[in-house]
C-alpha cells in the first residue's frame, strides 16, 4: 500500500467482532500486509484510562453528554497518539469501534442530537472517516445471549442497560448503513464464525485491492 487503509469494526454488543478480528490477523500477516489492530475507547495511556471511567460498572450516574464528551476526548488522543501516525506509515489500522459507535450509542441510543455528534467527531477527527467500515449486525437477544454465556467476557456499564437501549443502537447502525452504504458493509454475523470470517475477508481483501 502507498498510503494507509483505515478500516473499523461496528456492531451491537455480543456481534463478535473481536473474535473476527482475531481470526483475520495471521490472514493478514501472511499476505505481508502491515496491521496496526487498536481499540476505542482506549488504545493508548490517556485513552485506555478515559475507558476505564466509561466503562465502570459502578458510573451509573453518568449522564449521557458526559459520556459522549470522554468518548469523543479519548478518540481525539488516540487518533493523533496511535492512529495517524500508522496511516502516514502505510499501514492497515483497524479500529474496534470509531466514530458511527457515537451515533449509534450516544445519538440514538442515548437520545442526544445527531448533528450535535456529527460536528463532535469532525472536531475530534478533523473530519477522517474510515476507508471501509464492517458493521457486524445481529439480533440483540442473541448478541446479549452470547454475552452472557461467555464468562471471559468483561462486564461493563454498557452490558447493565436495558433491551431497550441495545435495540435503539442497532436501529441506529442501520440508519447509519442505509445513509452511508458505499463506506459501511453489512456483516452477518449471526452466521458460524469461519462464516463470518470469510465474508469479511471476501469483503476488505476486495477494498483494498488483494488477491484472496
Amino acid at each position: 500500500m502507498s498510503k494507509g487503509f483505515l478500516v473499523s469494526l461496528e456492531g451491537p454488543e455480543g456481534a463478535g467482532k473481536t473474535s473476527v478480528l482475531e481470526a483475520l490477523l495471521p490472514i493478514l500477516e501472511e499476505k505481508g500486509v502491515e496491521v496496526l489492530t487498536t481499540r476505542e475507547p482506549g488504545g493508548v495511556l490517556i485513552g485506555e484510562k478515559i475507558r476505564e471511567v466509561i466503562l465502570d460498572p459502578s458510573h451509573t450516574q453518568m449522564d449521557a453528554k458526559t459520556e459522549l464528551l470522554l468518548y469523543i476526548a479519548s478518540r481525539r488522543q488516540h487518533l493523533v497518539e496511535k492512529v495517524l501516525p500508522a496511516l502516514e506509515a502505510g499501514k492497515l489500522v483497524i479500529m474496534d469501534r470509531f466514530i458511527d459507535s457515537s451515533i449509534a450509542y450516544q445519538g440514538f441510543g442515548r437520545g442526544l442530537d445527531i448533528d450535535a455528534i456529527d460536528w463532535l467527531n469532525y472536531f475530534a477527527t478533523d473530519g477522517l472517516k474510515p476507508d471501509l467500515t464492517l458493521y457486524f449486525d445481529i439480533e440483540v437477544e442473541e448478541g446479549l445471549a452470547r454475552i452472557a454465556a461467555n464468562s471471559n467476557r468483561e462486564v461493563n456499564r454498557l452490558d447493565l442497560e436495558g433491551l431497550d437501549l441495545h435495540k435503539k443502537v442497532r436501529q441506529g447502525y442501520l440508519s447509519l448503513l442505509d445513509k452511508e452504504g458505499s463506506r459501511i458493509v453489512k456483516i452477518n454475523a449471526s452466521l458460524p464464525l469461519d462464516q463470518v470470517l470469510e465474508n469479511t475477508k471476501s469483503v476488505l481483501f476486495e477494498r483494498m485491492g488483494l488477491s484472496k
